[in-house]
């Protein structure tokens, strides 16, 4: 379980910089869904991250962070530039996961950009194959943090 410390300092900084939950949109560019499992984990009652006041929304209107999982195709390249151009100011973004981060073994594809920086502007990453639930927990508090 996320250790308390953290997750209470996760929902201060979360309320003083948005003085709301704070709603993240996920992009899956690419992905093997090894990342979305983990993220998917976020949302048991283990992780509960919606106790600290994090929510997933479906619109980029409504989000305040856009998390990335996968390697950014060539496919979904303009659907990610119109996702985050769509988000209102401030806004984040997070890549999670090895092929987010650096392209993982599809850096070097035909098909595929590379990591999630080569078309978006990545406040954050979070490295692993897949990242581990509590280390999308400390990413979530780094961006929160660069606000």
């Amino acid at each position: 379980m996320t250790d308390d410390t953290t997750a209470v300092e996760l929902e201060s900084r979360i309320r003083r910089r948005f003085r709301r939950s704070l709603h993240i949109r996920h992009l899956d560019s690419g992905s093997c869904n090894g990342c979305d499992w983990e993220l998917n984990a976020l949302l048991s009652p283990y992780y509960d991250v919606q106790r600290l006041g994090i929510d997933f929304v479906a619109s980029p209107r409504h989000a305040d962070l856009l998390l990335v999982t996968g390697v950014m195709t060539r496919n979904l390249a303009d659907a990610a530039i119109k996702t985050y151009e769509a988000m209102p100011e401030p806004r984040l973004v997070v890549a999670v996961g090895a092929c987010a981060v650096g392209g993982g073994v599809f850096a070097s594809s035909y098909a595929a950009y590379g990591s999630a920086e080569a078309l978006l502007p990545v406040d954050v990453f979070i490295p692993g194959c897949p990242p581990r639930p509590e280390a999308i927990i400390h990413g979530l508090l780094m961006a929160v943090g660069r606000l």
